[in-house]
């Protein structure tokens, strides 16, 4: 599939996740020092928007009730064997694409 534009990369400072619609898909996209990780928004346990959550590391932890995800793979930390979708990214110039497979 094409890449397609999320936002500037200054958008999302080093630390920070923030939540995007691209091309009807809302994705949460997390800024590990300068390297930028998207997955899917929607948290598996009851649809909290993991965009909303607070970034510690490499774990976004969703707002409503505390579940975590690793933001680098979207497997959940408690069970690996699940998880969200995670998507690739691309950064060209100061602007970010996002792949969805």
């Amino acid at each position: 599939m094409p890449l397609l534009r999320a936002t500037k990369t200054t958008e999302i400072a080093p630390g920070q996740i923030r939540e995007f619609q691209i091309d009807g898909h809302t994705v949460a996209i997390a800024n590990l020092g300068g390297t930028f990780y998207a997955i899917d928004n929607t948290c598996l346990h009851r649809g909290g928007p993991l965009g909303q959550g607070v970034l510690d590391g490499q774990k976004v932890t969703c707002p409503w009730h505390g579940w975590q995800f690793d933001v680098t793979t979207g497997k959940a930390a408690l069970n690996p064997a699940v998880g969200v979708g995670c998507y690739r990214t691309e950064v060209h110039g100061d602007d970010l694409f996002v792949e969805f497979q």
